[in-house]
């Protein structure tokens, strides 16, 4: 089935490729084969550098019912509009997908990078989830 293209607003635009372009430095200074706590404090440290507003480990609640069950994180928060999920494996799965698309619910967000920093080539590594 034909899915018409998803069109996020151009500060969220701007928030994915400011992540982009800080993960594509991260990778080509570091190279995969690290855990991805390192890779989460290159982002952070890259991000500071270039004075991109980011929060790392944010809490998140998720609404279950009338409830909410605290204790949720999400790796990075750039800018206030982009979740970055990172990941130090084999490969991608579906459930890395899956996974982000419920914290982008929980947190009222559109869009993610799942960033997988173990791959030779980080342009491999990248998956794009929009809502």
């Amino acid at each position: 089935m034909f899915r018409t293209p998803t069109t996020l607003p151009s500060e969220i635009e701007v928030a994915l490729k400011v992540a982009l372009d800080c993960a594509f430095a991260v990778h080509r200074e570091l190279g995969p084969g690290f855990k991805e706590k390192i890779y989460e404090t290159a982002m952070c440290l890259e991000m500071e550098s270039r004075g991109i507003r980011f929060e790392s480990e944010k809490p998140i609640v998720v609404r279950y019912r009338e409830w909410t069950i605290p204790g949720q994180r999400l790796d990075l928060l750039v800018e206030g509009k982009v979740v970055v999920e990172i990941k130090a494996v084999r490969s991608l799965k579906p459930l890395h997908r899956r996974q982000v698309v419920s914290y982008l619910k929980a947190a009222g967000l559109r869009a993610a990078l799942v960033l997988n920093f173990n791959t030779s080539y980080l342009k491999h590594g990248i998956r794009r989830v929009v809502l």
